[in-house]
């Protein structure tokens, strides 16, 4: 089974997603039938749900053709990666992992357990890539390697290991993380020194071949990173835009209301 987005990083000039808390497969539906977005984001890392409504996400993704990736804490993070892709998700973003060592430890828990290989995951007898059809267990291990993996940068010391992290064979993407890196840091958000760490994460990474995602919440946003060389981009957070529409709309109702 194909993965949609292997396919559109190895395919598409330009990658975009955007980023859902609901487990209810309508609202991945509405991304999927836009026609816009290569894959959508479930975010694990703040939304509650089950195993159930992972399998439900993963086939509205594929009702769509659109990819399903997940963002898991990092506490149980290996149990989630990898119930997540028994459900049929296609790639997984990791948070805080501040060192190569820990990255190639985590990649290890979502690769297959073979010689080559050398992973943790066994043969999933579950929905992922509907594996029933797999002529053998070499053919199920070789699309398990097609899992897209990105992590985070959004602590001191992972910007300052960043070169080695962006080494780590099977990193796809990296993503800075300014809200996190600046309250690790003890910098305002929108400070000189962070917008310095991202362009060194997002420099460093296209140096060493890997794409740097930029998460934006406005189209015109993303004018500066292409020039920087970005083409993978995350718009907007379902929460976030709810918020922003139910604030801005209602306060402009309430004046009209009020006559003002």
């Amino acid at each position: 089974m194909e993965n949609t987005i292997r396919e559109a990083f190895e395919k598409k000039d330009m990658v975009l997603s955007t980023r859902i808390n609901s487990t209810w497969p309508v609202i991945t539906e509405i991304v999927g039938s836009s026609g816009i977005y290569d894959y959508i984001e479930f975010l694990a890392e703040y939304a509650p749900f089950d195993h159930y409504d992972l399998e439900v996400l993963a086939m509205a993704c594929e009702l769509h053709n659109i990819g399903s990736l997940i963002k898991v804490d990092y506490a149980n993070r290996i149990y989630v990666a990898q119930k997540a892709l028994a459900s049929g998700f296609q790639g997984v973003l990791f948070t805080d992992h501040t060192k190569a060592d820990e990255v190639k430890e985590t990649i290890r828990g979502i690769r297959a357990a073979t010689p080559e290989l050398g992973g943790k995951l066994g043969y999933v007898s579950r929905r992922w890539i509907r594996n029933a059809t797999f002529s053998s267990q070499q053919e199920y291990a070789k699309e398990v390697s097609k899992t897209v993996i990105g992590f985070m940068i959004e602590k001191k010391e992972a910007v300052e290991n960043i070169e080695e992290i962006c080494k780590v064979p099977g990193v796809d993407f990296v993503q800075f993380g300014p809200a996190d890196y600046s309250m690790n840091c003890g910098y305002a958000k929108n400070s000189k020194e962070v917008k310095e760490a991202e362009k060194h994460v997002i420099k460093t990474a296209l140096k060493n071949g890997v794409q740097p995602r930029v998460e934006i919440t406005q189209a015109q946003q993303a004018q500066p990173y292409l020039e920087m060389g970005v083409t993978h981009f995350s718009l907007g957070t379902e929460v976030k835009i709810l918020k922003e529409y139910w604030n801005n709309e209602g306060s402009k109702l309430l004046d009209i209301l009020r006559g003002k």
